[in-house]
């Protein structure tokens, strides 16, 4: 009996590359089989999703699971990068929680287990627990008028240690930002000439409103140098 459904996404991605279908985006509900010490076994249910090509990398498959996420209105979301999962490219793997509780894990199948399938390409999965998803489920959305002002985004490069994770950094930029930042998405990260080795380049744009007027320039500008100065002190970052 099965412990994972990830072989299964596997050979359908795999039957899709070898249809030559140039992009795919699939998911998968399935129950997974464990053990008890009484004899009996756990059926929990997985919910897994996968695809490959049209621009498919971590950070994308990254945005679906955080979509599914908010969908359920799951707040108090981390991703932690994974090093040991021998399904995953060491480089690309996270495992996501919310409030400390594991929700799944996901990144970009291990190239040796794609070769094992015939399959040169980037295969991306997630797997995430279901029944720990829906205990995560928020209470029911209480409306919100649209903003009666509008945004304004701002992007921002920084340089930093290359070891210390995005997320930390997201939460730093947010935590900073007060009252006018709305929102902060990551959009590029690099490494590479010119960048030292041993640093990253990651970028970020962010979304600043006030709730009661037009957002002014001088009051995006200190929002912004707040941001900076906090990633700074916090991690010796350095704008780009």
């Amino acid at each position: 009996m099965r412990t994972t459904i990830l072989p299964s996404m596997l050979e359908i991605l795999t039957r899709n590359y070898n249809y030559r279908n140039k992009a795919v985006r699939l998911y998968e509900i399935g129950k997974v089989y464990f053990a008890r010490p009484d004899g009996m076994a756990d059926e929990p249910k997985l919910l897994c999703l996968g695809g490959y090509g049209g621009g498919m990398d971590f950070f994308q498959l990254k945005g679906a699971v955080e979509r599914i996420l908010a969908g359920l209105r799951i707040t108090d979301v981390t991703f932690e990068a994974e090093h040991d999962n021998p399904s995953y490219h060491p480089g690309r793997c996270a495992k996501v929680y919310a409030g400390g509780k594991l929700l799944g894990v996901l990144g970009q199948i291990h190239p040796l287990a794609a070769a094992n399938y015939g399959v040169d390409a980037e295969l991306y999965t997630a797997e995430l627990w279901l029944g720990e998803l829906l205990a995560a489920r928020g209470a029911t959305p209480v409306y919100t008028p649209l903003p009666r002002f509008p945004a304004v985004t701002r992007d921002i490069a920084i340089v930093c240690a290359a070891d210390i994770p995005v997320a930390k950094l997201s939460a730093c930029i947010l935590a900073a930002g007060g009252q006018y930042l709305k929102g902060c998405e990551l959009f590029d990260v690099y490494t590479g000439a010119p960048i030292p080795v041993g640093y990253k380049s990651v970028a970020f744009s962010l979304t600043l409103r006030a709730d009661d007027q037009t957002l002014t320039d001088d009051h995006a500008e200190e929002t912004m140098q707040s941001v900076l100065k906090a990633l700074k002190e916090t991690f010796n970052a350095t704008i780009r």
